[in-house]
């Protein structure tokens, strides 16, 4: 049995699992945990990756493996290729005044838009190297070069045998490569740290980049998101809309997306495509909270949330616990409104907020569709997409067919794939493990469009939001 693997460094944790070649069939898995919080050194997904992979049987027989990693984070290197301070990640805000002064230095949202395809905000590369470049301007200056999260540990894996590689997903993330044009924008480098860095090749999405210690050959690997719209088997018309702690919805594009309001990001795929994608900072966080204040566990609030009706009986749930970037409201706040003596029930609340939840991801997947084209199915993944109550009520709030795949390491499987793709040179046809399809009704249909219609209205009258806001600066994805 020939076997390839795939690596997914997240922000939690380093998961590895080994696929059979043909099938896709995960034959073996390992993972350890990541430090936490949003400064880390890149040593540490090193160090975990090894604890991870310390069983000698894990890898055995494996012909190739690819990386995907968080996407965005900064790793600094110095001229002989030594870490300059710790990596700052996604989630680090610090950065988010820095995104908004090279958007106006550029000339605005659009200019930023039309050339890289996404605006600055405080996740993106670009905005943490102007943040080093003015709160430690002595690392800066030290700084030779900067590479992303996997570009760094497939280094690692490859001895430094070869150079500091990516792939154009990946840096499409960072905001000074073009996509479009497969290049690197040198001027926004030099405009957000005042002088050239060294960055990382970009390879061609099956090419194997070179071998492990043990003579394993490696391919590009990729972002996360890129990842698992492989692991996902994303084809076109469809959109994945994944509900974790947070939530993002992505879609595929044979063109890239040039949004000046920042609300989809123009990023490229992992296979030549590109992937428009929009994230949401409020995702299952808030049915935890919400369950907390009804008093009920997880599966109680599921159950009393399938019996309220559609709509909550006019409920509504503003989830905006943490502010929130799509719709771009980040000072926002969580609020109920349209109660009454008649609806003011637990199961209308329970309904609500997820009704709440999927709202934002549902208008999201509208904007997606402006700049993308047509989207006919939501493939539902993350964690809270376990949830029969969610699954289900996600017809009622997309008003389209919701495709439920089971519990798995899609980024890393994705990754796993990409290994397949570089080793053979075809990309192999895996099956993805879908437990159910929902299909809307003609109720769900007019669901939907009531359920859009009241939370616009609310966000209108209560919130001021006046549609989307050009240049809104939010906090990371």
């Amino acid at each position: 049995m020939a076997l390839v693997a795939g690596v997914d460094s997240s922000t939690q944790s380093v998961k590895v699992v080994v696929c059979d070649l043909e099938t896709g069939n995960v034959v073996r898995t390992a993972r350890a945990a990541h430090p936490d919080g949003t400064e880390v050194s890149a040593d540490a997904w090193l160090g975990a990756y090894q604890e991870a992979t310390a069983d000698p049987t894990l890898l055995q027989d494996v012909a190739a493996l690819a990386v995907a990693g968080q996407q965005h984070g900064m790793v600094t290197l110095d001229e002989n290729g030594q870490l300059v301070r710790d990596a700052l990640l996604w989630n680090d805000n610090r950065s988010a005044p820095d995104a908004i002064d090279l958007i106006a230095e550029l000339g605005g949202p659009a200019a930023w838009a039309d050339a890289v395809g996404s605006v600055p905000v405080a996740s993106m590369t670009i905005s943490k190297i102007r943040w080093l470049a003015r709160a430690e301007p002595d690392n800066a200056a030290r700084t030779a070069s900067v590479v992303l999260p996997h570009d760094w540990l497939s280094w690692q894996l490859g001895g430094r045998s070869f150079g500091p590689t990516t792939d154009r997903g990946d840096a499409s993330g960072t905001l000074y490569y073009d996509a479009t044009a497969g290049s690197y924008r040198d001027d926004l480098v030099r405009r957000a740290v005042g002088h050239d860095l060294e960055l990382p090749r970009v390879a061609s999405p099956a090419e194997l980049i070179g071998e492990t210690r043990d003579g394993v050959a490696v391919a590009p690997g990729t972002g996360d998101n890129m990842a698992g719209a492989l692991g996902l088997g994303l084809g076109d018309g469809d959109a994945v809309v994944s509900l974790g702690t947070s939530g993002t919805a992505y879609t595929r594009s044979l063109s890239q997306t040039h949004d000046p309001t920042g609300t989809v990001a123009g990023f490229a795929d992992a296979t030549g495509a590109f992937l428009p994608l929009v994230c949401t900072l409020n995702g299952a966080r808030n049915l935890v909270a919400t369950a907390d204040l009804l008093g009920v566990n997880l599966n109680e609030f599921n159950q009393l949330a399938l019996t309220a009706p559609p709509g909550s009986a006019g409920v509504t749930f503003l989830p905006y616990l943490e502010g929130e970037r799509t719709p771009p409201l980040p000072d926002a706040t969580g609020e109920l409104f349209g109660l009454t003596l008649a609806n003011l029930t637990p199961a209308n609340v329970a309904r609500a907020a997820i009704e709440g939840v999927l709202w934002s991801l549902a208008y999201g997947v509208e904007v997606l569709r402006e700049h993308a084209g047509a989207i006919s199915s939501i493939t539902l993944t993350g964690g809270a997409s376990q949830s029969p109550a969610v699954a289900q009520i996600a017809t009622a709030v997309f008003g389209l067919p919701i495709i439920v795949t089971e519990a798995f390491e899609s980024v890393a499987v994705g990754a796993a794939r990409q290994a397949a793709w570089a080793l053979t040179g075809e990309l192999p046809n895996w099956p993805v493990p879908v437990i159910t399809r929902y299909e809307p009704s003609e109720s769900d249909a007019r669901t939907a469009q009531e359920i859009s219609g009241r939370y616009r209205q609310v966000l209108t009258d209560h919130v001021g939001w006046k549609g989307i806001s050009v240049g809104s600066e939010a906090s990371s994805l």
